[in-house]
């Protein structure tokens, strides 16, 4: 029998998370996160479990659903604060730094749940360069899974959702792209529960090939 072909995904645009994704931010998220749950009396694997891809007031909304949403909002702001001032152990993830190279000619966005103060200061802690086009927390009004950022991504590249391809590393994020009516490839463990388009266990097993007519090609390798 002859072997599957690896698939592969071409594309016109990019959409990028980026914890999870192309910077590894981790253990900066579980510090803040695990005193967080202590200081409500929550079971800190329990909320681990739900915070990957959303922004912290939804996570909160889901483990909390009967708190004010005034109060999930007010409790973000400082846990955002608090992200953004800790960035030990923030590094790109493998294979970032020659990934976001190789998209340099490609048009690309970053769609994340940080603020732009914490997006700045995570991409700034990986070294990585921070793409002209970003979506950040402020820019929309739901977080993901809502696929409202991967639409407006999509929008200010100036694409239709078909044409991009979404990198996302969470099950809220992989929902959301795929509610943007967008393929997706999947970063890490947590991606490849939730059957992405294309799953890479990191972006060192990722093959990025620009055609002459524009379009970029994802193969895993």
């Amino acid at each position: 029998m002859p072997a599957t072909a690896t698939p592969a995904l071409t594309a016109r645009a990019v959409l990028l998370d980026m914890d999870g994704t192309i910077v590894d931010s981790d253990a900066a998220v579980e510090r803040i996160w695990r005193r967080w749950a202590v200081e409500h009396d929550l079971d800190p694997e329990a909320v681990l479990r739900v915070v990957h891809g959303r922004q912290g007031h939804a996570t909160m909304a889901a483990l909390l659903p009967d708190r004010p949403a005034e109060q999930n909002h007010a409790d973000n702001r400082v846990l955002l604060a608090r992200e953004t001032a800790d960035t030990e152990g923030v590094v790109p993830m493998a294979g970032a730094p020659a990934f976001l190279a190789a998209l340099s000619g490609i048009p690309h966005a970053l769609v994340t749940s940080a603020d732009l103060a914490l997006a700045t200061a995570r991409m700034a802690a990986a070294g990585l360069p921070m793409p002209a086009v970003r979506v950040t927390a402020e820019s929309v009004g739901a977080s993901k899974p809502d696929p409202e950022g991967f639409l407006k991504g999509a929008a200010e590249l100036g694409y239709a959702p078909g044409d991009c391809v979404a990198f996302e590393d969470s099950e809220a994020g992989i929902a959301a792209a795929r509610a943007a009516g967008m393929r997706v490839v999947g970063v890490g463990p947590r991606a490849g529960a939730h059957a992405p388009d294309l799953a890479v266990a990191d972006l060192t097993r990722l093959s990025v090939t620009v055609r002459e007519d524009g379009a970029v090609g994802f193969r895993a390798v």
